[in-house]
């Protein structure tokens, strides 16, 4: 029998992007691989890993997190420049709370992650209607105003911080819930944002005056992409806050603004699996770097350079065009 080469995913009968038909246990593999993959991986890791990577991985978890609220704004036509804000607030409401009325890392944990959201909502909802580089400056700046507040009137500990906080109760369910986090909301967020609301989002972004003529607030969409991001940052502040045991201004520096983003970029914007996959290639390069001391930037910097260069729609666009583009032999009929 003459044999031809096929695309795997020509053989799938593909209505829509989330209903197929699939004749083979192969087929199912082929699709399922990709989704089963990430799980897999993240339940593994933590076991094989030692103490100090073990720590790193929840870095990793965190700047994964903050990477993916970035996209979801910036799909949205929202590019920030403050995620540290998102991150400082909910690291502040944990630690604030658990400090002052003990409460535990339990409650805190959602509580902190709504009450940040909340918040974050409330200050940059005046500068919704701003595009472009303003909004992005605005982000910017309203965390370098909230550390000079705190160093100025000297509330939760001032430039001291609030110590002692309340640790989560092994480093098991510390890696285990920021990756059981991390897993539920890329997939939940990538499933919304290839819904008709997720289009919605999208058309802000592509052309928000169209999506104005069509009789949709605009703002109120924005509002609530800001509220989910909020939310997602506010957590993995919430989250190292019981981690270090400890809060304090550090929390709005500039690294937490700039590594996601990062992240984002060189894993593949818009897709939030690619700002994950970022992350989980920056951070333990930061880290498996540290051995050569000052040169470490320099290095890191031209790893950067080099994947913008080479690969500028991300590693994750990259490696999902090649997976398409896996053939296979199948028989032709006479």
């Amino acid at each position: 029998m003459k044999k031809r080469k096929e695309r795997i995913d020509r053989g799938i009968k593909v209505r829509s992007s989330d209903i197929f038909a699939l004749l083979s246990w192969r087929e199912m593999l082929y699709l399922g691989a990709p989704r089963i993959l990430p799980v897999v991986v993240c339940l593994v890791l933590p076991l094989v890993l030692g103490p100090y990577w073990q720590k790193v991985l929840l870095s990793v978890a965190v700047v994964a997190l903050l990477a993916i609220s970035w996209d979801i704004l910036a799909q949205t036509g929202m590019v920030s420049l403050g995620q540290a804000l998102f991150f400082g607030v909910g690291a502040y409401c944990a630690g604030a709370m658990n400090h002052y009325w003990n409460l535990s890392p339990f409650l805190t944990l959602p509580l902190a992650t709504i009450m940040g959201a909340v918040i974050c909502t409330l200050l940059l909802l005046p500068v919704l209607r701003l595009r472009g580089i303003y909004f992005s400056m605005v982000t910017l700046i309203i965390p370098l105003i909230l550390v000079r507040v705190i160093e100025a009137t000297k509330i939760f500990g001032g430039t001291e911080g609030l110590s002692g906080m309340t640790p989560l109760p092994s480093k098991w369910i510390e890696l285990y819930l920021v990756l059981a986090v991390l897993l539920c909301v890329l997939f939940g967020f990538r499933r919304i944002m290839d819904s008709d609301y997720g289009l919605v989002l999208k058309g802000i972004n592509d052309n928000d005056r169209s999506v104005i003529n069509a009789g949709i607030n605009i703002y109120w969409f924005k509002a609530q992409s800001l509220f989910f991001a909020g939310a997602i940052g506010s957590f993995s502040g919430a989250f190292m806050t019981h981690v270090y045991m400890f809060v304090g201004m550090p929390v709005f520096a500039l690294d937490y603004s700039i590594l996601p983003i990062a992240a984002a970029v060189v894993g593949g914007p818009g897709t939030l699996a690619g700002a994950t996959l970022g992350a989980f290639i920056l951070v333990p390069l930061s880290e498996a770097l540290r051995g050569f001391g000052g040169l470490r930037i320099v290095f890191y910097g031209v790893f950067l350079v080099i994947f913008i260069v080479v690969l500028p729609e991300g590693i994750f666009h990259y490696i999902q065009r090649k997976y398409h583009q896996i053939e296979r032999w199948v028989g032709v009929e006479k």
